[in-house]
């Protein structure tokens, strides 16, 4: 299957931050999830959380100003288009999202009263008033982004797995550096 567009694969930057962002990402939601559940890891995991938190803002500006710079491979010519708007809808999601969740965060954390301390002691300044009603409405925003956030993960994942699997098309190649076989290359 020929790829429209000028590159079949997303350069070496997009990759490097996809694959990198990605586990950050699945070890966020691990962790978020550990800090409900468990009291006695609870202190351990919030300071791991904060920083890995700003560590995904900082790489989703990287990630969105390389975008930019350097647009993504065009998707299949015979993807049916209520696909691609689909593809440009979850992209944007999880760009949003990407923000959005340490944001959030971030501005809870404020409004609670507590440091965002990073690793080696440095701790951010807020970027919220400290108010308990604050603090309330931004936990409960923080929890539903990440459900949101855990179903577009997957989301993802299953559309990621439908293009290597299934279509066979390059899209999954694209992102994973490699040639892949193309559903037109496989011979019986």
């Amino acid at each position: 299957m020929k790829r429209a567009g000028s590159s079949a694969h997303f350069n070496l930057l997009a990759r490097v931050l996809h694959w990198t962002m990605a586990l950050a990402i699945l070890a966020m939601l691990f962790v978020g999830v550990g800090m409900v559940a468990s009291l006695s890891l609870r202190p351990a995991l919030v300071s791991l959380h904060r920083p890995l938190g700003i560590a995904i803002l900082l790489l989703v500006v990287v990630r969105l100003a390389n975008r930019l710079r350097h647009p993504p491979p065009a998707l299949p010519a015979d993807l049916p288009a209520i696909q691609k708007a689909a593809a440009r809808a979850s992209h944007i999601l999880l760009y949003a999202l990407m923000f959005a969740m340490p944001l959030v965060g971030w501005a809870m954390v404020s409004a609670g009263g507590y440091p965002v301390t990073m690793l080696g002691g440095l701790s951010l300044p807020a970027i919220a008033p400290h108010d308990p009603v604050v603090y309330a409405v931004l936990r409960t925003a923080h929890t539903w982004l990440a459900l949101l956030l855990f179903a577009v993960v997957l989301m993802h994942l299953a559309a990621a797995l439908y293009h290597a699997w299934i279509r066979r098309d390059g899209v999954f190649a694209s992102m994973a550096g490699g040639a892949g076989r193309h559903r037109n290359d496989i011979r019986s």
